[in-house]
């Protein structure tokens, strides 16, 4: 399985080098071309992949590169699902792949793995970090892959046979998939998203669907069954399905402020460092995943007494003064924000905006019960101070996220939560959101 074959890899992004590396060390003729010229890369990663015999083009895409005898084209994710090589390589029946699908095909052919994959609109990176680490506490073999930042290519030289791996996976992996199948798949929830790329919301669904879409009845189906579009997408399902849900009794369930596994409570929730019912639903997804894999209650306690969230995704970062604090960067949309502000009963102090596309504020209407003042920031500064100001909430304009933490320090009260959740990318003053939040932790942790 991808032994001497020639393969054009589209985009040298994480994923493409990744991907360059294992099908070199395969023994595959291997070109990769990017739009970039070469010296905007690191040259000595440049270097390391033509030390190996990697091929490169760069600066364009060319007409008539694709006519060279490829037998695939792989695409980079964030590569345009439009792109005329994508078109092209359709016409000359080259099968388009990704390199998700490209490692996936080597492990089902080489190793006897269990492979766990995660997707959904929201809650994805945090629920493949819970099932990653209550699968580790439990003491067994198992790798985090994917969209997470560590592409499924690196993993395969490390994987023996047994393993378990754990996979996140977006719709931008998905949309070039091909034989793709998790033995265990997650859908966490549905919702209109990536649209500039997926161009349409039932194209969207359609990607999403190909999770599933070669399960057997002997894979499993892990589904919100309080998500009516994503039952509505899994009817058809062939996997045997269990489902979870924050107001509905089924597998994993939320009753009472307490999670259950079937009737046996698993944990009351303010045993949990996680806040909010989304997070919950987070919980109950890995609780099913990881018990279909043989890890017991006593560890699945255990990380979530102690697992404070994902970087920058409505991460506690410190209580002082009776003030909690949390990055939620990464909330670079409203309906994070919209997630966020309702995770919390205390007193908020939002610190909201960031770079202009055109994002609804008014669509936080109904979930600013508990904000007592918002601090507006960036592009969007006098868009956010006109939303606080019809909706009589007190509010500060700042340019940057600086000037708007030292504003802070003047306003908070035991009691208060303040709340980094900007529902806007950050584009405008920094090169990723990763950043800001790095920024809003930084000023925290030295008050």
């Amino acid at each position: 399985m991808f032994r001497k074959e020639k393969v054009l890899i589209l985009g040298l992004a994480r994923s493409g080098v990744s991907c360059a590396k294992l099908l070199r060390e395969r023994g595959n003729y291997v070109v990769v071309n990017d739009s970039k010229e070469k010296e905007e890369f690191d040259s000595s990663l440049i270097k390391e992949l033509e030390d190996i015999g990697v091929e490169f083009v760069f600066g364009g895409h060319p007409d008539d590169l694709l006519e060279k005898g490829f037998t695939y084209l792989i695409k980079s994710p964030g590569i345009a699902i439009d792109h005329k090589y994508v078109i092209l390589a359709k016409l000359l029946q080259i099968p388009v792949i990704n390199e998700l699908e490209v490692a996936y095909q080597i492990l089902r052919k080489e190793k006897n793995v269990t492979i766990i994959g995660i997707t959904g609109t929201n809650g994805k990176t945090t629920t493949t970090t819970l099932i990653y680490e209550m699968i580790k506490k439990s003491g067994k073999k198992v790798h985090l892959a994917g969209n997470i930042g560590n592409p499924l290519c690196n993993v395969v030289p490390l994987v023996s046979d047994g393993d378990i791996l754990v996979v996140e996976t977006s719709c931008q992996q998905l949309e070039n998939t091909m034989l793709y199948k998790p033995d265990i798949a997650v859908m966490t929830n549905i919702s209109e998203a990536h649209l500039e790329f997926m161009k349409t919301f039932e194209h969207y669904k359609y990607v999403k669907s190909k999770m599933f879409f070669n399960q057997s009845s002997n894979d499993l189906l892990i589904v919100n069954k309080s998500d009516r579009e994503l039952m509505d997408m899994t009817k058809e399902a062939k996997a045997r399905k269990k489902y979870f849900s924050i107001d509905d009794v089924c597998d994993c369930y939320f009753k009472d402020e307490a999670i259950y596994y079937n009737d046996y409570k698993v944990i009351d929730t303010n045993l949990i460092k996680l806040v909010g019912h989304h997070n919950y639903e987070n919980i109950m997804a890995s609780i099913l995943a990881c018990i279909e894999v043989g890890v017991n209650f006593d560890d699945i306690k255990e990380v979530l007494t102690s697992f404070t969230g994902v970087s920058h995704r409505l991460e506690f970062v410190l209580e002082k003064d009776g003030v909690k604090y949390y990055n939620d960067t990464e909330a670079t949309n409203i309906k994070c924000t919209q997630i966020a502000l309702s995770s919390f009963k205390q007193p908020i102090i939002l610190i909201l905006g960031g770079y202009e596309r055109g994002q609804d504020f008014y669509m936080l209407k109904d979930y600013c019960e508990n904000v007592k003042t918002i601090l507006a920031i960036g592009s969007t500064k006098e868009r956010v101070l006109e939303f606080a100001s019809d909706m009589k909430i007190e509010t500060y304009g700042f340019d940057t996220l600086k000037e708007a933490m030292e504003k802070m320090i003047d306003i908070t009260s035991p009691g208060d939560v303040v709340l980094l959740s900007p529902a806007s990318a950050s584009w405008d003053y920094y090169e990723k959101c990763e950043d800001r939040g790095d920024e809003f932790k930084d000023f925290v942790k030295n008050l």
